[in-house]
């Protein structure tokens, strides 16, 4: 590591300085480098619930895949953005994702770059990818926790909690819903309770 906290890595063969503490994310950004995310916001703790900014990294002779907004800079790794062994995963995410949400513009992106025209997965229609970016982004940024995930394994979903919640702090506010990387909240439950706004 050199002085004043910086750290030296190469992110595709381009050597760079991050400063520690940064995620390898955050260093691809400043160095204008592409990586794909859906549950990733500044704001908030760093989640990985998306998967999608996986990259392999490489040091020694050894390498893994890791999702780069959770994964700290390191002084002398390789870090790779596109490698075989990410196309492999991150093409196996946006086909399921097709399954899922296949009309946001992220997963139409990634699913022309990739050449995938459609998916081998059942298309479940769910929208939810469950990335609690609103969850997080209630209890962190609001302090209000009036969201939070309910069930567990397939009936997992994200909700209202408790009902009175909503009135208490979600009718003036509605800021988690534009965090929604698939435009659907929360987990197509309880939508009624939502307001629609209306152009009139």
């Amino acid at each position: 590591m050199s002085n004043n906290g910086k750290i030296e890595l190469v992110i595709d063969d381009k050597r760079v300085v991050a400063q520690k503490g940064d995620t390898l994310l955050d260093v691809a950004k400043k160095e204008g480098i592409d990586i794909p995310t859906l549950c990733h916001h500044e704001a908030l703790k760093e989640h990985g619930s998306c998967r999608l900014c996986i990259v392999e990294i490489k040091r020694k002779g050894r390498s893994k895949t890791v999702a780069s907004c959770a994964y700290p800079a390191e002084d002398g790794i390789s870090v790779l953005t596109e490698s075989p062994k990410v196309e492999s995963v991150r093409k196996q995410l946006v086909e399921l994702y097709m399954a899922m949400f296949p009309f946001i513009p992220e997963i139409k992106d990634l699913a022309q770059k990739y050449g995938l025209k459609d998916t081998r997965y059942v298309k479940q229609n769910d929208y939810c990818i469950l990335c609690g970016l609103c969850v997080r982004y209630c209890a962190e940024v609001k302090k209000n926790n009036a969201i939070g995930f309910t069930g567990r394994g397939i009936d997992k979903k994200v909700a209202f909690i408790p009902d009175s919640a909503y009135f208490k702090h979600c009718e003036d506010c509605m800021e988690c819903v534009d965090l929604c990387p698939t435009g659907v909240f929360p987990s197509n439950y309880g939508m009624e309770r939502i307001p629609q706004i209306s152009d009139d």
